[in-house]
């Protein structure tokens, strides 16, 4: 449909200037490899919605640690190693809207947490992987300078977020 009335708009003006705003110009621009990856990982994550093994995960979490926070908290770590976008998906999962409805602060925890917990790696994010690459950054030396600093904001933030949930609840 949005090509469709892209080609409407677009029919008067000159070729070379169609050609650029043209929706055929855009898909030649998209980084297929990327959306390929997030299109795989989001694939591989419903897998195993399908399959039982996030809500056996999130029993299992459950039944051990026996604290949402604790849980989440946890989440934030493991995006250290595993990227956010993963995390998320699995989290709504293993987790359903009639347990945390939509509006819920489990979810603005999960976010938060997913998305500042990957700092504590280099490799947490592929804005850290892309990083490393552009600007020659060593894994190892990131550990040593950079992933104290990183935990230590974290645990800030995440005490921060839970005294403004209990402050403004």
């Amino acid at each position: 449909m949005l090509w469709i009335i892209t080609e409407i708009i677009r029919r008067t003006d000159n070729n070379k200037e169609k050609d650029v705003l043209s929706v055929s110009y855009a898909l030649m621009k998209i980084d297929t490899p990327s959306i390929l990856f997030f299109l795989g990982i989001l694939l591989s994550v419903a897998a195993l919605d399908s399959t039982g093994m996030l809500a056996g995960l999130a029993d299992w979490l459950s039944a051990t640690i026996k604290n949402e926070k604790i849980i989440v908290v946890s989440f934030g770590l493991a995006s250290a190693i595993i990227d956010n976008v993963p995390l998320v998906a699995a989290a709504q999962g293993m987790y359903n809207l009639g347990q945390y409805p939509t509006d819920h602060v489990f979810w603005s925890f999960i976010a938060f947490c997913t998305g500042t917990g990957g700092s504590a790696l280099i490799i947490g994010s592929a804005a850290g992987v892309v990083a490393m690459g552009m600007e020659k950054i060593n894994f190892f030396w990131y550990v040593k300078k950079i992933s104290l600093l990183a935990l230590l904001g974290y645990f800030a933030g995440v005490v921060v977020f839970l005294m403004q949930h209990y402050l403004v609840n």
